[in-house]
């Protein structure tokens, strides 16, 4: 007996911004698995422009949203996080799948809320922690992950951002500016710490200069770990290093880029859990404790 392939997975994408722009929408509407169904954005005429340059209908409005939410099996997320997460659980209580931006929310109420939408309805999701999904750094994390003995680690993402004479265009970013490198590149850096040395158990959070932040993490495994966050950094100063210490020695995060390629690889990852009913170890529910993580962090910070 023969199996018929399955169909492309529809997925329509929310928000129309420089990532959706740059990153989702060229690795949806580019991807052989899936559908670009469509594209949503609160401006008609952004969302009509991304749309047609990807060949997807467009849709604004309220009324839009749901029309999305009906042509689409899942839905990818490009909204600033706050906005992300009622939309996610709206999403997610009419059945469609979740592909969320990070952070799921900066606050655990609405994180939580997206979790126990999908648990309900009993969709897949898949939270794009760049680095789980670029080639290069998820061979490497599961490498280190199947190993023991690890004593301490050290991470440093120090973003130039908000430095004097940056051309970023994240840098208008409102929440961006509001939340600072502890919310933005925070996912990043514990999504990667969290599967190699454990969950978090301790934490604590200090100030440094221009909007650093400062943890002091202990971990299931008994390892230690020290993580420094910025978007503030003098461009001088600015770069991105992951190091583990311990009975195997000394190992560094490798390189990454091809955001494009990276998110492809996170719809795989969608295609695969919706395919088998299998979560994916970077679901909603570890952006969930990853967002309570990082509240817990911004609390100490503000005592």
């Amino acid at each position: 007996m023969t199996t018929l392939p399955a169909p492309p997975l529809r997925i329509g994408l929310v928000g129309t911004g420089p990532w959706a722009r740059n990153t989702q929408a060229p690795a949806l509407a580019a991807h052989p698995g899936a559908v670009l169904s469509g594209v949503w954005g609160r401006r008609p005429e952004a969302a009509r422009e991304l749309a047609d340059a990807h060949g997807a209908p467009a849709y604004s409005g309220e009324a839009g949203i749901d029309e999305l939410f009906a042509a689409s099996d899942a839905v990818a997320f490009a909204l600033p996080p706050d906005v992300q997460a009622p939309l996610a659980a709206r999403a997610a209580a009419t059945g469609r799948h979740l592909l969320l931006d990070k952070p799921v929310a900066t606050g655990v109420a609405g994180a939580r809320e997206v979790a126990r939408a999908a648990g309900q309805t009993g969709v897949s999701s898949i939270v794009f922690c760049t680095l789980r999904f670029a080639v290069d750094t998820a061979a490497w994390i599961d490498e280190q992950a199947a190993l023991d003995g690890w004593f301490t680690a050290r991470a440093e993402w120090l973003g130039s951002l908000f430095a004097p004479g940056s051309t970023s265009e994240y840098a208008a970013s409102p929440w961006r500016q509001e939340k600072g490198g502890l919310w933005d590149v925070g996912p990043h850096v514990l999504s990667v710490l969290i599967p190699v040395l454990g969950d978090v158990t301790r934490l604590t959070a200090a100030r440094g200069p221009s909007g650093t932040t400062h943890l002091v993490l202990r971990h299931t495994s008994g390892a230690s770990s020290t993580v420094t966050l910025s978007l503030g950094a003098p461009a001088a100063a600015a770069g991105t290093e992951i190091e583990l210490r311990g009975e195997q020695g000394r190992v560094t995060l490798p390189r990454w880029g091809d955001a494009v390629g990276s998110f492809r690889s996170a719809v795989d990852a969608l295609i695969e859990s919706v395919r088998t009913g299998q979560p994916h170890p970077c679901d909603v529910r570890f952006g969930l404790r990853l967002t309570e993580l990082l509240a817990e962090a911004e609390a100490q910070l503000a005592r």
